[in-house]
Formats: C-alpha cells, sequence, structure tokens
C-alpha cells in the first residue's frame, strides 16, 4: 500500500517533471510548489481554525474561564476543551501541516534514492515502480548534480578543507521562521499551548538533523516548502512579521 499511494506516484511525478526539464534539481523545486498547491485547502482550513482561535480568545467565555480556574489548570484545559469542541476548534490544528509532511519526506527521500539508480540491480527495482507512460530509457541515468550539490548525497560546501553544511542551516533557518510566523497565537496553559512551542523549538533542530544526514535533494524540498509556505500565507495577509523579534511571544 505504501507503494502504491505514496512511492509509485512521486517516484513517476518526479520522473514526469525530469524527462520535461532535464534538470532533476529544479524538478524537485517544482514537484514541492506542486504538493503544495494539492494542500492548498488544507492551509486555507488551518488558517480558518487559527481565526476561530483568535475571535474565541477575545471571547467573555474563554476570558472568564482564564480568570475563574487560573489556580486549577486541570479544571482549565477541561473547561478549555468544552469550549473548543462548542466552537469547533482543534487546538492542535497548528500541528497539522508539519505532520502531514512526514510521509511526503520519507517518500520523497525514497524516491530521490531510487530515481538514482546507479546499479543494475537498483534500475530494475525502478521499473517496476515506473507507470507505462514513463519511458526508462529517457530517463537513465539520472543527472545527480545540481549547481555545487549531488543531490544523492549530503550537502557540504569544502572551504579551507573544513565542510560546511550550508542547505542544513538553511533548512534550520527557515523552519524556525515559518513555524514562528504562523503559529496561531496561545495563551500560557492553554490546551496545545506547551505542545505547540515545544515543535517550534524541536522541528528546525529535527529537519536540520534531516538535512544533514540524508540526500541534499531532501534538503531542497524542505527549503523549497519552507519558503513557499511563507510566500502563501503572506499573500493571504496571515504572516505577522513582529513574532521574529527576539523575546516575541508566541
Amino acid at each position: 500500500m505504501w507503494e502504491t499511494i505514496i512511492i509509485n506516484p512521486m517516484v513517476n511525478t518526479l520522473s514526469f517533471i525530469y524527462n520535461l526539464i532535464g534538470n532533476f534539481g529544479i524538478a524537485i523545486i517544482l514537484f514541492t510548489l506542486l504538493i503544495r498547491l494539492i494542500t492548498h485547502p488544507l492551509t486555507v482550513q488551518q488558517i480558518r481554525g487559527t481565526q476561530k482561535m483568535q475571535e474565541m480568545q477575545k471571547s467573555k467565555e474563554y476570558q472568564a474561564i482564564q480568570k475563574k480556574y487560573k489556580d486549577d489548570k486541570q479544571k482549565l484545559q477541561q473547561e478549555q476543551m468544552k469550549l473548543y469542541q462548542e466552537m469547533k476548534i482543534n487546538p492542535l490544528g497548528s500541528c497539522l501541516p508539519m505532520l502531514i509532511q512526514f510521509p511526503i519526506i520519507i517518500g520523497l527521500y525514497q524516491a530521490i534514492i531510487r530515481l538514482l539508480a546507479a546499479t543494475p540491480l537498483q534500475q530494475s527495482q525502478l521499473f517496476h515502480n515506473l507507470y507505462p507512460f514513463i519511458d526508462i530509457s529517457k530517463l537513465l541515468p539520472v543527472n545527480n548534480q545540481f549547481l555545487w550539490m549531488n543531490l544523492n548525497q549530503p550537502e557540504r560546501i569544502y572551504i579551507f578543507g573544513f565542510g560546511i553544511p550550508l542547505l542544513a542551516i538553511i533548512v534550520v533557518i527557515t523552519t524556525y521562521m515559518q513555524s514562528k510566523l504562523m503559529t496561531p497565537p496561545s495563551q500560557p496553559g492553554e490546551q496545545g499551548a506547551q505542545m505547540t512551542q515545544a515543535m517550534n523549538l524541536y522541528m528546525p533542530l529535527f529537519m536540520g538533523y534531516l538535512a544533514l544526514t540524508f540526500a541534499s535533494g531532501l534538503s531542497l524540498y524542505f527549503i523549497t516548502s519552507n519558503v513557499a509556505s511563507i510566500v502563501q500565507y503572506a499573500a493571504m495577509g496571515k504572516v505577522n512579521w513582529k513574532n521574529l523579534l527576539p523575546g516575541k511571544k508566541m
């Protein structure tokens, strides 16, 4: 099922784009933008959920709960959950896009590795992933060079013999910016606030570790996805750039 639903569509989409333009790095970038376009309805849903949460936090009911149960965190969370249910709000909705990315990340990594098949055995395995309309004779061998990168290997720029993981650094920065700019405001003690804050801290580090360890084609996906998300939110007028200021709370 994983092969049918995730791997095969990704392998064939990347193959089709690559056959059209002849550059695997650009194919990954275009594929990422295509993913952002497909998941746009989820983004809109998330924005609407954020607006509902902001409206709820300004409501008299919410403020009354905060005041009444300020010394009883357990009761406060219970009452907040009731209010969330009444207003049909998912307090963890801001984490949804990150969770959706995981199968895409794993699938894309496997698709990149399979498309950059080097041995006859790997090429034979790739043949079984391709749809009939993909001409494997035009596909192989895939050019794995993009700018200074080997897309099949972790990226490094060597200066005086020291390897600097430039893409991993950019992944950490853009992931941090995305999380800071797009996380809905929350109040201390509310349901999901601590989890959201933890994800905003650890997710950039986790993504940076993946970029540091795995193929640079995956890092290219991370950066393109992060930048596209920020541009998408900014175009909708939903980005608060002040969140990037030091000491600014979510």
